[in-house]
């Protein structure tokens, strides 16, 4: 499905577009919440470097075949690349490994509610590196909420115990990695005047170069190969990568970004019942109760303050436009093709994506970041 601009149906007729973008809306949903099931049976057959190294391979794929289609160039400069450079790094390369060691030894449904830490960790970086984006009390509020929903679903009373701690910090950690990402990218990539699909195939692309200079260093090539860990690696990357984030373009430019935001609360619901579903994973009654108040805070983090009248104006009213989050770290892109006043802040997995899933467009068009640091996503 084109992640461009959708035909405009006529005003007789509009159910058939929303009925496209609700589609659409659900299947990003399914193939971001999924994505950690496929992480999980990638790795009973892959190295988790070689699981990333081929995620990003083959969602490098989708968007190379995408940008041709679309006969869009890659971005240009020096200054641009490296800082494409850098944010491949931080919501590519090293999440996607960090998710897929957590995987080793915490269940799929643990890493997708980890994921869902990534507007917190946002929220707590955003009070030191963007001052702009003063917190209010409703805000401060969900990030303290959300961090008691963590320790709700770690069982913190009980020391913690039946959690691998090792698997779960991984985890923690590569949704703070998206959100430092996203920071970075907001702060970097706004106004390059390269379009989002050309931005986004370009940072998939620099992560994959990243992971196969690493993955030889650490790993040797499999004895053999079993079809169903391969085909898990490859539906992760083709779809949770690559197609997820035209999807989450697409949706974006038809709804808006703040429509196309909600994805990211559908993912750790879907993970949750992937993972017990197809995989047998335990639950036992603090993993859904956390989650839900992990997702209680992290809403309450992307809370807005009204917006007040212009003081010469008067009745001139600034937009504040919700960041939009990503579980793959790299669909953030989407939302500059939203219409939107001049010039708002707009704010993220697989990660999906979305992303994800960056910042760009030139003066006086919108920049794109996350969900202060996020959703991606895995």
């Amino acid at each position: 499905m084109s992640p461009a601009a959708p035909p405009t149906p006529s005003p007789a007729s509009p159910a058939p577009r929303l009925l496209d973008w609700r589609v659409r809306f659900g299947v990003l949903a399914l193939i971001w919440g999924f994505s950690f099931v496929f992480i999980k049976v990638g790795t009973e057959g892959f190295a988790p470097f070689q699981v990333t190294f081929g995620r990003l391979l083959f969602g490098t794929a989708v968007l190379a075949v995408a940008l041709v289609v679309k006969r869009d160039r890659l971005p240009r400069g020096a200054r641009v690349w490296g800082h494409l450079t850098v944010a491949a790094f931080l919501l590519n390369a090293l999440p996607f490994s960090l998710f897929a060691y957590a995987e080793l030894t915490i269940p799929s449904t643990l890493a997708g509610i980890c994921n869902a830490t990534t507007p917190l960790w946002g929220m707590l970086l955003s009070l030191v590196a963007l001052s702009e984006d003063r917190p209010t009390r409703v805000r401060a509020a969900g990030l303290g909420i959300g961090f008691v929903g963590v320790l709700t679903v770690l069982g913190a009373w009980q020391g913690f115990s039946g959690v691998d701690v090792t698997g779960t910090a991984l985890a923690l950690l590569a949704s703070f990695s998206y959100a430092v990402g996203w920071i970075y990218v907001r702060r970097t990539l706004s106004g390059t005047g390269a379009s989002n699909l050309s931005l986004a195939g370009s940072q998939v692309g620099l992560a994959t170069l990243q992971l196969a200079i690493v993955t030889p260093l650490f790993t040797s090539l499999p004895t053999s190969v079993d079809v169903l860990p391969l085909l898990a690696v490859i539906a992760l990357g083709a779809l949770g990568t690559g197609y997820a984030m035209l999807l989450q373009y697409g949706v974006v430019a038809e709804v808006g970004p703040t429509t196309a935001a909600m994805v990211t609360y559908f993912i750790p619901v879907i993970a949750t019942a992937a993972g017990v579903a197809l995989l047998d994973e335990q639950l036992t009654w603090n993993t859904p109760v956390g989650a839900l108040i992990v997702l209680t805070g992290a809403a309450l983090t992307q809370s807005r303050r009204k917006p007040h009248p212009h003081p010469v104006a008067g009745n001139t009213a600034t937009t504040a436009v919700p960041r939009t989050p990503t579980p793959d770290g790299a669909t953030a892109f989407a939302a500059r093709t939203a219409a939107t006043p001049p010039t708002p802040v707009v704010g993220t997995t697989d990660g999906t994506l979305t992303h994800p899933v960056v910042g760009n467009r030139s003066a006086g068009a919108e920049r794109v970041g996350t969900t202060d640091g996020t959703p991606c996503r895995t």
